[in-house]
């Protein structure tokens, strides 16, 4: 695994896990009352189902710090609780949409191959340390988006990623964006863009983690028109952000397109709107070469194959 890659990687834990570690916490902190412990009260609190909630319970009854009463009624092991240790903060785990992010992640890796690649609900599971049903419903939510497609017997399918294909959704990108920029004029928070600015002198230094894209949501906001806003939400969308983000930790990469932010965001301060349009549109269809060079490193291709600076 490479260095980006392992920067890329992320490793969630699981529901019954969280819950099992909290749960413990405010016992022994003693933060919680025993009118606290029913499975409904505490499913409520965590906003969970039954199911993950009683394994947690179970594993905490294992250990001793919780009680179980012939009525089968849950108390706290009052032999624990009397520590009153000091109560500590853990993480919670992804939510359904965290979920997503987690896994295109893995589409994003699995198509930079030249061959298709098959995600198993098996290995991410064990991967990521949660039940294959998570798995399952994400991976069916990116088929429906058109993102991979489920092969019955084999898996989920990543397809390579094709120059064609990225320059056909930079096409619509940039056709969708400047429709928003129309719109966004008399609407755009001229203070906002202000602050996303100095943020963007910051990325401009090369540094990665300072890098701001907030500038294309300002826009995509102000547009008020919300199909333009949820082609930006959608999978596919999603996707070809985090290839852009895996694409370019150089940081020369960074530094150029920091630039092309604040061209932008000038022009967008200045009311220059036709110059706006036009650093947009370079700055959206500048990507398609990052990625290019991505996918020539990737697939061992010689550099200006694939000629990602075709229009249409």
């Amino acid at each position: 695994m490479s260095k980006a890659e392992k920067d890329y990687a992320v490793t969630p834990g699981s529901l019954t896990a969280y819950i099992s570690r909290d749960l413990e916490n405010r016992i022994l902190s003693g933060d919680l009352e025993d009118g606290d412990l029913s499975l409904v009260t505490l499913a409520a609190h965590y906003n969970v189902s039954i199911t993950p909630l009683r394994a947690a319970v179970q594993e905490l009854v294992d250990k001793g710090v919780m009680i179980k009463l012939p009525n089968r009624r849950l108390r706290a092991n009052p032999g624990k609780a009397r520590k009153a240790e000091p109560r500590r903060v853990v993480a919670v785990p992804p939510t359904q949409r965290d979920w997503s992010e987690v896994l295109i992640k893995e589409v994003v890796r699995a198509s930079l191959s030249p061959d298709p690649v098959y995600l198993r609900e098996d290995t991410l599971a064990k991967k990521f340390g949660v039940g294959r049903s998570i798995i399952r419903q994400v991976l069916s939510r990116f088929v429906g988006a058109g993102l991979i497609d489920h092969i019955p017997r084999k898996g989920w399918m990543a397809h390579p990623l094709g120059v064609e294909d990225m320059n056909a959704y930079l096409t619509v990108r940039e056709i969708l964006e400047l429709k928003a920029l129309k719109l966004a004029r008399p609407r755009l928070d001229m203070e906002e863009l202000a602050r996303i600015r100095e943020v963007c002198k910051s990325g401009a230094r090369g540094n990665l983690k300072d890098f701001d894209n907030s500038v294309h949501e300002c826009i995509i906001n102000a547009s008020g028109n919300r199909y333009i806003r949820q082609f930006f939400q959608q999978h596919v969308a999603r996707y070809y952000t985090e290839l852009f983000y895996f694409a370019a930790p150089e940081t020369a990469v960074v530094e150029e397109m920091s630039n092309e932010h604040l061209g932008i965001i000038d022009a967008l301060l200045e009311r220059r709107w036709p110059a706006a349009e036009k650093l947009l549109s370079a700055h959206i269809f500048g990507q398609a070469v990052v990625l290019t060079k991505l996918l020539e490193k990737e697939r061992g291709e010689a550099p200006g194959r694939n000629d990602a600076r075709k229009r249409f």
